[in-house]
């Protein structure tokens, strides 16, 4: 598991081993130097190099870049593009090792005659937006064509909040130091970023941040009895689709028992059951109609819920008064069972405010940024810009684990933790996603998973799935069945690599 923090958090880490642990900065610096070298010679060509220094910290591992380029035999050109007034200490003295060793300082350029430029500009302090001779700068480098390593983080991206801070280098890839930032996880920072690479120089303990999870987030997942039965894997009832909306349905039904459930029941409008009964035999199925009286209605949810071990409301539902009625009686005769609302549920709650303080932490919302926003009370720009602030309001009006769905979806665990789902791709963004994503989180819950890791992990295995879909399918092409697909196969994967960690008593799954 990965933990990314902001320029803030990276700047505090840096000072604390500067000053607590009794680390000098240059030899911080010198091992960055080292990391970055490493990465240029592996993965770019270095016939002619240029090196872009600003004049502080991030310039002066720029500088220090060119001086082992140099050093090694490497054709290197050094551009300083910072004001010496403004050098800090550590500039000041690498700025003169560089002249001592008498590494090629230019004052003008041609960028497209470069094979590679090093980006050391800016690094994760960056607060303003570039313009002037710097947005001139950077413009030109990225019209050049010329393969760019950015040092820490992209010039202009902000390490917070991944916003293009009037302009930003576009680098092939990015060497991070300790931790990935936040700015180089989230959009648009992630793709001006390229290939990021994250080293150790030495700095350590960061205990607090946002979690990203990795392949160690296998060893989360349920284990297998090898004497179960489908009573073991546990029972998720989905209630989903109104009349003739029977696709939210099926996709997240057959998400649930495609995570490892072991049966499914779908409540359902009763214009569905012919379709539901053929598509997916798999499912057990109980139907109402919106003719029903509120007690049969009851009565039918009741026996349902009494009989799962999860409940799933919301895809395809609707927000008539009968799905209205449905949510209402599942928060009140829930008993504690775990609950995944999604869709229409989110909007039926946005709407219903009181029933949000009967969320608690085994609930579990999953709206995307146009629910959030119904729910939050804010608009989609507010959350896209203070992602964390928006999910600490609603918690405080419903207090549950939420699921924020987007380009880089949030999580928020009930007990205050925070994730950053770093995989997926933009092909995900096609109707029917969100029910696959819903029927995963209910299909862990019914398997024995907590809320706090049911949340990050479906998010994570939702988007591996993705990623499968997409080399199967294309991005542009890919549909939630091929999600599905690529969900049977990534669980597959995931099993065997269990499976040979206990064969061999491993210590690291394979990656």
């Amino acid at each position: 598991m990965q933990i990314l923090v902001t320029g803030e958090q990276m700047k505090q880490l840096d000072q604390a081993t500067i000053q607590t642990m009794g680390i000098p900065s240059l030899v911080l610096m010198e091992r960055a130097a080292l990391a970055v070298f490493d990465c240029l010679r592996q993965h770019f060509s270095l016939k002619k190099t240029l090196v872009v220094c600003g004049s502080g910290n991030n310039g002066a591992d720029g500088m220090a870049v060119a001086r082992l380029l140099h050093l090694a035999g490497y054709s290197v050109d050094l551009y300083l593009a910072g004001n010496p007034a403004s050098f800090t200490e550590e500039m000041k003295i690498q700025w003169q090792a560089a002249k001592n060793y008498q590494v090629s300082i230019v004052n003008n350029c041609r960028f497209s005659e470069y094979t590679t430029i090093v980006d050391a500009l800016f690094g994760v302090g960056l607060s303003r937006e570039l313009s002037g001779k710097y947005q001139t700068l950077v413009d030109a480098i990225n019209a050049s064509g010329v393969p760019v390593l950015a040092v820490d983080i992209p010039s202009g991206i902000h390490a917070g909040t991944g916003q293009v801070m009037g302009t930003a280098v576009r680098a092939a890839e990015t060497v991070t130091f300790a931790y990935r930032k936040l700015g180089i996880s989230l959009y648009p920072g992630t793709v001006y970023a390229g290939n990021v690479q994250v080293k150790d120089v030495g700095i350590y303990g960061a205990s607090k941040g946002i979690y990203a999870l990795d392949k160690e987030a296998i060893s989360w997942l349920p284990a297998r009895d090898p004497g179960g039965n489908k009573g073991t894997f546990g029972k998720v009832l989905l209630i989903a689709g109104s009349r003739n909306m029977s696709g939210a349905a099926y996709f997240s039904s057959k998400a649930a028992l495609v995570s490892g459930a072991g049966m499914v029941r779908i409540l359902t409008d009763e214009s569905n059951r012919t379709i539901l009964q053929q598509q997916f035999p798999e499912a057990m199925l109980s139907v109402y109609d919106s003719s029903m009286q509120h007690e049969k209605l009851a009565d039918v949810l009741k026996k349902a819920m009494h009989w799962a071990d999860v409940i799933a409301i919301g895809p395809g539902l609707s927000t008539s008064k009968t799905a209205e009625d449905l949510l209402q009686m599942v928060l009140t005769f829930r008993q504690s069972k775990p609950i995944v609302m999604d869709a229409d549920a989110l909007n039926l709650l946005a709407k219903r405010k009181d029933l949000q303080s009967q969320c608690d932490a085994s609930c579990i919302l999953t709206p995307h940024m146009g629910e959030m926003s119904r729910l939050a009370d804010c608009t989609i720009g507010d959350l896209k810009a203070h992602p964390q602030e928006a999910m600490e309001t609603l918690y405080r009006q419903c207090p549950c684990t939420l699921i924020m769905k987007d380009a880089r979806t949030w999580i928020r665990t009930a007990d205050g933790v925070y994730y950053l789902n770093l995989t997926g791709n933009h092909g995900m963004a096609t109707a029917g996603s969100g029910d696959v994503l819903c029927g995963i989180t209910a299909g862990l819950l019914a398997q024995g998973m907590r809320s706090s890791q049911a949340a990050p992990f479906a998010a994570w295995l939702h988007g591996i799935a993705g990623d499968h879909a997409a080399q199967e399918k294309g991005a542009r092409s890919m549909t939630a069945s091929d999600i599905l697909s690529g969900l049977c196969v990534q669980l597959q994967m995931l099993d065997r690599k269990i499976a040979r960690k206990e064969d061999t008593g491993e210590n690291n799954y394979e990656k």
